[in-house]
């Protein structure tokens, strides 16, 4: 058996959980509550869909077309079988692409939506890159990283510069949401059970099943020891972060 990649193991392990990272639908119907009206007509992006159990739940909320997007090819063929399952192909399909240089045409998008992705490319550099595509008065609904409190941990700050990412508190997000030319709507952190029991429980277990497959493998050994010390570092500090909405309006 072939030695698995860090990139292996990410795919392997979310290739059959319903979500790649923390949210729920509660969630989602929380930040549609905050859009204006769509229609038939209407054409949506997901951003980082994933397999689309997001995706898939907004098509059977929302009308109009949903294209989602995703670096994984392996992802999108998932996201596609997915869609058929449900008989949504004819209004969700999904392409494998790049957040940072989006295939749409500008101005063209009624409601790019997003969650958990973003901050792999920096909030403030998604938020203006992705305006252009957004029609005047179109919708952005995503999910970033944020500070819950004044006090910032320094452990849980080193564990998400080290992963490339960064927090900002909820006020700096809002800023830079106006400042990249979106009327602030609203913001909201997401609640524990989002990252416990919809993510961080199905995730061990789809990892304890690799561990198995791959017994002994130093990767495997370290991928898991990486996501396990994510976990308890949200037990601890949870009260300090957590991904929070921003919904905002093109303007």
């Amino acid at each position: 058996m072939e030695h698995p990649s860090m990139v292996d193991l990410l795919l392997e392990t979310h290739i059959d959980l319903e979500r790649q990272g923390p949210g729920s639908f509660e969630a989602i119907e929380q930040a549609l509550a905050f859009l204006g009206p769509l229609d038939q007509s209407s054409k949506i992006a997901d951003l980082g869909c994933g397999t689309g159990g997001q995706t898939m739940f907004l098509a059977q909320r929302l009308p109009g077309t949903i294209t989602g997007l995703d670096m994984f090819p392996a992802f999108i063929d998932r996201f596609h079988k997915n869609a058929r399952s449900r008989g949504l192909e004819e209004r969700v399909t999904g392409i494998v692409g790049s957040m940072e240089a989006l295939p749409f045409p500008e101005h063209s998008l009624d409601l790019i939506w997003s969650e958990g992705a973003i901050d792999n490319i920096g909030f403030e550099k998604g938020l203006s890159h992705w305006h252009g595509f957004l029609k005047k008065g179109g919708f952005v609904a995503v999910t970033s990283p944020s500070w819950l409190t004044a006090e910032r941990p320094a452990a849980v700050e080193r564990f998400w510069t080290d992963a490339g990412s960064r927090l900002d508190c909820v006020g700096d997000g809002i800023e830079t949401m106006q400042r990249c030319g979106y009327q602030f709507i609203a913001s909201f952190a997401l609640p524990e059970q989002c990252w416990t029991e919809n993510y961080f429980i199905p995730r061990k277990a789809a990892i304890d099943r690799l561990l198995e497959k791959y017994a002994g493998d130093e990767t495997v050994l370290d991928y898991a020891a990486q996501n396990q010390y994510e976990t308890e570092l949200y037990a601890q500090y949870s009260r300090y972060y957590g991904y929070v909405f921003y919904i905002g309006r093109a303007i």
